[in-house]
Parts: structure tokens; C-alpha cells; sequence
């Protein structure tokens, strides 16, 4: 639950001194969650240092000095000063609607002007590494900043073998962000990159699909096909060359 306040300037006093400058004031504050739960306080400070405050969960003056507590005392005991601080209390709970209309505005606001990512999924051989496949999730053109990418292994969030880049500008005051996993594949496994983000109702899950086998076989046997046309071409090249090389042209006419 968000809590608010709010400071009205109810007074300032200036006075001086042949020495120095003294300088008080004395702060009100609204502080809220709800219209149901409101404190209000009255704060007084000289040269910066908070001497004392009303505070209605009490009902009374408070002195922190001990001239200010004798202040304090002699304020309690003037009914015009505690019923003003009551009507105070009163003035403050008139401002709960406006701050709280302005506050789901603001929400709204936020909300509409919130950019969903673009989100690729794709894989690629890391150098050195220790594991056989390497995924890279990477999420572009987001707003607001704050988003949240994370690997899941059947379901189950993987914390190890993971790296995340912070997330960087991506123009136009968008941002994007890139996190690599290393795992070695494990046969029925499911690997799912999920992405929580402001401007999602829900989190967008990308679960990675490897090449078929049937695929991995047809680009195999076509790879094979290839090379072997191509040995087969560079032998009868190089047995052209040889056979051409002994032959002497002999001039007609």
C-alpha cells in the first residue's frame, strides 16, 4: 500500500538578533493510504532542528527541548489551540480525494504511455564454453526501463549458467536487453524464455525449438550430396589438366 503527504506551509517566522538570524517555521503534514487512515502533524523548527509537533493520533503538543515541552504543556492546555489543530485534521481529509483522483491518473498515464518489447529468440556457439548449446533471449524497444528476463527449464526458473546484460538504450527513448543461457540438452527437456514487463498483462513466455531431427538429417544428406559433387568435380578437373598437358597440337592445311 503507497503511503502519501502532503505539506501545506501553515506558517513562517522570521526573527532577529544582534549575534546571529534565528529562523523558524512550522510545517503541516497529511500523511495517508486511504481516506480511512490519516495522520495529521504540525512540526516546528528553529535553525533546522524540529523542537516539537502536534500529532493527532495523540491529540496533544510534544516538546523534544525542555523550553519546548513547557511550550507544549501550555499549549495543551488551551482548548482554541486543540480544537484549531482538530479543524486542521478535519482540512486534511479534503484533500485525500484530489491526491488520490491525481494519483490513478497518473497510473493511467503511465500505463498508456508503456511500450511492449519485441522479444527473438535464436542460439549460437560460445567460445570456450562448457556446454554444447548456448540460447540468447533478447528484448528491444521497451518502456519503461524496468523489465525482467528470465530462463526456465521445464517450468522451473534456471539461476546458474545464466548472463544478462543492464538495460541499455535502444533509441528513441526505448531500451533493450540480452541474457544468455549455456545448458547441455537433455532429451523431453522444454527451455522457455520468459519476460515480465510493465506494458504485459501477462508474462510473454518464448519456449525455444530446436531443428527437427528430420530436418537435421535432410540438411545433413544435402551437406554430403554437396561435398561429394564437389570432390567428384575437382578429381575430373585435375584429370582433364593432367590428360591435356601431354597432348601436342599438330597444325592442319
Amino acid at each position: 500500500m503507497r503511503a502519501f503527504s502532503f505539506f501545506p506551509l501553515l506558517c513562517l517566522l522570521l526573527s532577529f538578533s544582534i549575534a546571529d538570524v534565528l529562523f523558524g517555521y512550522i510545517v503541516g503534514h497529511c500523511q495517508f493510504t486511504s481516506s480511512d487512515d490519516l495522520v495529521y502533524l504540525a512540526q516546528v523548527y528553529f535553525n533546522k532542528k524540529l523542537m516539537g509537533e502536534y500529532n493527532s493520533t495523540v491529540g496533544k503538543y510534544t516538546g523534544y527541548t525542555e523550553k519546548a515541552s513547557e511550550i507544549a504543556d501550555g499549549l495543551n492546555k488551551n482548548p482554541k489551540m486543540l480544537k484549531q489543530e482538530k479543524k486542521n485534521y478535519e482540512e486534511c481529509k479534503t484533500f485525500i480525494p484530489f491526491i488520490l483522483d491525481l494519483y490513478s491518473k497518473t497510473v493511467s498515464i503511465e500505463l498508456v504511455c508503456s511500450v511492449e518489447p519485441s522479444v527473438s529468440l535464436s542460439s549460437f556457439k560460445a567460445v570456450d564454453s562448457k556446454h554444447p548449446s548456448t540460447l540468447i533471449c533478447s528484448a528491444y524497444k521497451f518502456f519503461p526501463k524496468q523489465i525482467r528476463v528470465t530462463w526456465l527449464r521445464n517450468g522451473k526458473e534456471v539461476t546458474s549458467d545464466v548472463t544478462s546484460t543492464e538495460e541499455m538504450p535502444n533509441g528513441g527513448w526505448l531500451y533493450q536487453i540480452h541474457t544468455v543461457l549455456e545448458y547441455t540438452p537433455r532429451l523431453g527437456e522444454t527451455i522457455t524464455c520468459k519476460v515480465e514487463h510493465a506494458s504485459l498483462m501477462e508474462p510473454l513466455l518464448y519456449e525455444w525449438e530446436p531443428m527437427p531431427e528430420s530436418q537435421r538429417n535432410k540438411i545433413a544428406v544435402g551437406t554430403a550430396g554437396l561435398l561429394l559433387g564437389l570432390v567428384i568435380f575437382v578429381g575430373g578437373l585435375i584429370y582433364y589438366k593432367k590428360n591435356s598437358s601431354g597432348r601436342t597440337l599438330v597444325p592442319t592445311g
